[in-house]
C-alpha cells in the first residue's frame, strides 16, 4: 500500500454503538472475499483495559441490502487463515522494497 499521501483512517461503530477510528493497513482478496486490515488509530482510549490487545484488526467487506459494510470474520479458523495471508503479503512487500545487496 502506498503511503504517498499519508495513512488512511476510517471511523467505525461497533455493535454496542461505540465509535472508534482505525488506520487502514492493506486490503486483499482471498478466496473470493475482500478483507481489510487495520490498526487502532488511538491505542490509549480512556477506559480501555490495559490487557486488551491493540494489534491488527481484520474485517471483511459484506453486501448488506446493496451497501458495502465491514464485518467481523465468522470463525477463528477464517481469522487465522486470513491473518496468515496478510502476513505473507506484507512480508513479501517488505522484501520487494528492501535494498538489494
Amino acid at each position: 500500500m502506498s503511503e504517498e499521501f499519508g495513512p488512511d483512517f476510517i471511523s467505525v461503530t461497533d455493535e454496542d454503538g461505540n465509535e472508534f477510528e482505525l488506520e487502514h493497513v492493506d486490503t486483499i482478496e482471498y478466496k473470493g472475499q475482500v478483507y481489510m486490515a487495520f490498526f487502532p488509530a488511538d491505542t490509549t482510549e480512556e477506559g480501555a483495559d490495559e490487557e486488551e490487545e491493540t494489534g491488527l484488526i481484520i474485517l471483511k467487506a459484506v453486501d448488506v441490502n446493496g451497501e458495502e459494510q465491514l464485518s467481523t470474520l465468522d470463525t477463528e479458523e477464517e481469522l487465522e487463515e486470513v491473518y496468515d495471508r496478510f502476513m505473507e503479503v506484507l512480508f513479501q512487500e517488505e522484501d520487494e522494497e528492501a535494498p538489494q545487496s
